[in-house]
């Protein structure tokens, strides 16, 4: 059950990111943006692009998780950590992720 979920939380996302594929690989190969344990993208970079971005990007991603949670009978926010240890870890070098101490690391 929890493979199947995982794997349906990380085709999620890969779908959701399609859409904005090239802003968002842009975005995370200058640096801009980066990938938390929380399973949403956070800004890098305060600019009002990138600040946009992570909004339209986490937007996404939270419906998806509800989606996710609401047809596994599982809390939100359990969904959310689940993709966000996947995210952190297939995260290219080079990208930003932030660690568990809350500061930004470049893999």
């Amino acid at each position: 059950m929890r493979k199947l979920l995982l794997m349906a939380v990380l085709s999620l996302g890969i779908i959701s990111q399609s859409v904005l594929a090239l802003t968002l690989d842009q975005a995370r190969a200058q640096g801009r943006v980066g990938e938390t344990l929380t399973g949403y993208l956070a800004p890098v970079a305060q600019d009002k692009e990138t600040v946009a971005l992570v909004k339209q990007i986490n937007d996404a991603r939270g419906e998806s998780y509800q989606q996710l949670a609401d047809s596994n009978n599982l809390p939100v926010d359990e969904v959310a950590k689940m993709a966000g240890k996947k995210l952190v870890a297939r995260a290219q070098p080079g990208e930003y992720v932030k660690g568990l101490n809350g500061k930004w690391l470049k893999k």
